[in-house]
């Protein structure tokens, strides 16, 4: 049964949300146990400190322990200092009135911290992928939640360029999954390309991750959330299916924005929680469907000075290609991380590989700090940085140029006609 309540036209009270967490903690038997409680990093909005006050005050009096594991996935580990800011706390505080709670990274790239719970066979890989992909997937994910009675998934849900809506058993893989259902479901994704998939409830990806989670038999619970102008719209708490379903249900409604028209050229302006161009590519596929046909997406950020603080070098091999550029050259390229060729593939978008020849639908340019010899080494259009001011490009839609203030999270379509 879901507990929890979403709106289009407010948001939630403290109070409110307080009332639907208490009522689902108390229907679920936890007394004595112990919790590990999953939450996002700083690359997604939400009241994490909200969720971890009261987590506290409802449940530290009644539990033998309260643990909180950040579910990376393979973005870089949070520094002290920023679990902190996440958490709404100091550590001074968490010397005193949380003391006795542990926050925990994802080791991801720690090979030793993994168990495997099972392998998906080639046959259901089949059906799942609806035949993409047919090879046998292992599945490990960090066996600290093993060493628990509950897990609790606690994150927002929005549109996302693999599993086509984030959150729910997204927290699990790649969250803290190891490496092979991560490289996998990226890649599955890539298959269907980020353009189709992304802002799409039922999706091969999510059919896949569903199914991974299964074969974990520690008992799992979901708060999952719908962010809205820096506050809660939703809040769902139940399975991490059937509380991440009505979730996302609410998110198409909530985060989708519809343009009437198709623009020439897209301003994205990145927020500071995206550090490198890994999570800063949002600012791209989130906007792609708008883009005309030979337009362009500026990935404004002065602040990334990275590519990718965990994949970089890999990037650096292989560089921005559309899809096709890797499938049609297989044997080239299997041998990387599928995840990376992935994201490749989401930052460049649609396009063709024909007779040798890539014509990607649309140009990504970088308006960051990552140097002009760089970006045309990785196939992408570099533009200084210091000569944008995103003020001068409000209000020109009329020109086909679109600014969007914020880029990462609302997904943009076309309308349809009619």
């Amino acid at each position: 049964m879901v507990r929890g309540r979403g709106y289009t036209d407010r948001l939630l009270t403290e109070s409110e949300v307080r009332h639907i967490m208490d009522e689902a903690l108390t229907n679920i038997d936890l007394a004595g146990k112990r919790v590990l409680i999953l939450i996002p990093d700083g690359t997604r909005t939400g009241p994490v400190n909200l969720f971890f006050r009261l987590f506290h005050e409802l449940l530290w009096d009644h539990l033998s322990a309260l643990d909180y594991l950040i579910a990376l996935g393979t973005h870089q580990p949070m520094a002290q200092e920023a679990i902190l800011r996440h958490l709404g706390t100091t550590s001074d505080e968490m010397k005193k009135r949380y003391a006795g709670v542990r926050v925990f990274n994802h080791q991801w790239e720690n090979s030793e911290i993994f168990r495997t719970v099972g392998t998906i066979p080639a046959s259901d890989i089949q059906e799942l992928s609806r035949g993409l992909l047919s090879e046998a997937l292992p599945v490990t994910v960090n066996r600290v939640i093993f060493d628990y009675d509950w897990v609790v998934v606690c994150g927002p849900v929005f549109p996302h360029e693999v599993v086509g809506i984030s959150g729910g058993n997204k927290y699990f893989f790649p969250g803290i999954s190891g490496p092979e259902v991560i490289n996998f479901t990226h890649w599955l994704g890539a298959l269907i390309t980020s353009s189709e998939i992304i802002g799409i409830k039922d999706t091969p990806v999510r059919s896949v991750i569903d199914r991974a989670a299964s074969l974990i038999e520690v008992p799992r619970f979901s708060f999952c959330w719908v962010v809205e102008k820096g506050g809660l719209a939703g809040l769902y708490a139940g399975s991490p299916e059937e509380a991440w379903s009505q979730a996302a249900d609410l998110s198409v409604r909530l985060h989708t924005l519809y343009a009437d028209r198709s623009y020439r050229q897209v301003l994205s302006v990145m927020p500071e929680m995206y550090d490198d161009l890994w999570t800063a590519a949002k600012g791209m596929y989130k906007v792609e469907a708008v883009v005309a046909d030979g337009g362009e997406i500026i990935i404004y950020a002065p602040h990334i000075k990275e590519v990718s603080y965990t994949h970089g070098h890999v990037l650096d091999e292989i560089g921005y290609h559309v899809r096709d550029y890797f499938v049609k050259q297989w044997e080239r390229f299997k041998q990387y991380p599928w995840g990376v060729l992935a994201h490749s593939t989401h930052l460049k978008g649609t396009g063709t590989y024909e007779g040798k020849v890539e014509q990607p639908r649309i140009h990504v340019t970088l308006a960051t700090g990552i140097p002009r010899e760089r970006c045309e080494r990785l196939g992408l259009v570099y533009r200084d940085p210091s000569n944008i001011d995103p003020e001068e490009w409000a209000n020109r839609e009329n020109e086909g140029i679109l600014l969007v203030p914020r880029a990462g999270e609302m997904l943009y379509r076309r309308r349809k006609a009619g």
